[in-house]
């Protein structure tokens, strides 16, 4: 099995999580905060350039939790409670909670906080969306 990557960058007691495999290109962070996350430049997020308030706000959109936060003395994105389910227009069908998925051969994966799942039918990672549906131009 391959390991996850998972990449951390702080501000101050704030700490922006992200998992590139669960990326699915959204580009709200970039939209929402340009001035933290550029993926032209190295490193691509500075948490630094944005209030924590701000960050969580914009974390809390990403549509698939590949950017999540911890911060010291409160609970973390990943630990809210709840589930939620949302069709993002021309989109995954994003699940937010603690989930057990269960794949076609039997295995079992415990997914947190969010999870999208595809329903152009395109992705290369079903059920889970890779974002394919926006190179064919999904509408749904």
């Amino acid at each position: 099995m391959e390991r996850e990557i998972v990449k951390e960058y702080k501000n101050g007691d704030f700490t922006v999580i992200w998992k590139p495999k669960k990326c699915i290109h959204s580009e709200i962070c970039v939209k929402t905060l340009p001035e933290v996350y550029n993926p032209n430049a190295k490193p691509w997020i500075k948490a630094e350039n944005a209030s924590v308030e701000a960050l969580k706000a914009q974390i809390e959109k990403c549509p698939s939790a590949a950017l999540t936060y911890s911060m010291v003395g409160e609970e973390s994105v990943e630990e809210k409670a709840g589930t939620e389910c949302t069709v993002i227009e021309n989109g995954p069908l994003l699940v937010s909670g603690l989930l057990k998925v269960t794949l076609a051969d039997g295995t079992s994966e415990t997914k947190k906080p969010s999870t999208a799942f595809c329903r152009c039918g395109a992705s290369d990672n079903k059920p889970y969306c890779d974002g394919t549906h926006k190179k064919i131009e999904f509408k749904g």
